[in-house]
């Protein structure tokens, strides 16, 4: 058996119809900028061109489907890695005398639906989305890096847990997601999602696309601050 890397793949997350009209709308808008990464434009570690989603009222329906995919597989992701709420949250459930019970990676196999999706939204938020642009030939992140990092003094950054990015076409070639320590790329192909974990474990890069443009969506999972896990302020 081989060891897991904890980079999952869930195929077919997006209709490709959804994926093709979210492009048609990137290449139509004008409110694209330079890509950004660590606060600042620095288009030797990555060129492209991004449109931040999430606060934008004309673009909820794109981010509430990006949503919806991504909570898909990463339910499905808990289920086999149990562990990413386990370890770091030490969960605890009422049984059924009301008493408080420690959750176990086993509890996740049986529980239904709509009690992980409930334990999910309890312990974790959605991050805010970006589209991206390579350009080919030209676009790419190739500077190795990852998205676990002490960016602000709210340690918003800090609260990154998984990172996914869903392929919004695949008419190119080359443009791989490739991970480091795990000798890994990741091959796009139209509506598929990568979830990985933000630490510099998985440190990746977004390679170069060729004879053709690579359009993509990217944001994290993080936790719920404290004060929401725990009370307080």
């Amino acid at each position: 058996m081989s060891a897991a890397d904890f980079i999952e793949i869930t195929p077919g997350a997006l209709a490709p119809e959804t994926c093709a009209a979210i492009v048609a709308r990137m290449r139509a808008s004008a409110q694209l900028h330079p890509g950004e990464i660590g606060g600042g434009v620095y288009p030797e570690l990555k060129r492209s061109r991004d449109l931040a989603i999430s606060d934008r009222a004309d673009w909820a329906d794109v981010a509430q489907q990006l949503n919806v995919a991504v909570f898909g597989g990463l339910t499905a992701y808990l289920r086999k890695y149990p562990q990413a709420l386990i370890a770091p949250l030490m969960l605890q459930q009422p049984g059924a005398d009301g008493t408080l019970q420690r959750l176990t990676a086993e509890d996740f196999a049986d529980m239904d639906g709509k009690r992980l999706a409930g334990l999910v939204q309890t312990c974790l938020r959605p991050g805010k989305i970006n589209l991206q642009w390579y350009t080919a030939g030209e676009g790419g992140y190739p500077y190795w890096h990852c998205e676990l990092y002490p960016r602000d003094a709210s340690g918003e950054t800090l609260h990154r847990h998984l990172l996914w990015t869903l392929y919004l076409n695949d008419e190119f070639s080359a443009g791989e997601t490739e991970f480091l320590f795990q000798q890994r790329k990741v091959a796009p192909r139209t509506g598929d999602l990568l979830i990985a974990p933000t630490a510099f474990t998985h440190t990746h890069r977004g390679n170069r696309p060729e004879r053709g443009d690579k359009f993509i969506a990217t944001s994290w999972i993080l936790f719920q601050r404290a004060e929401t896990l725990y009370g307080g302020g």
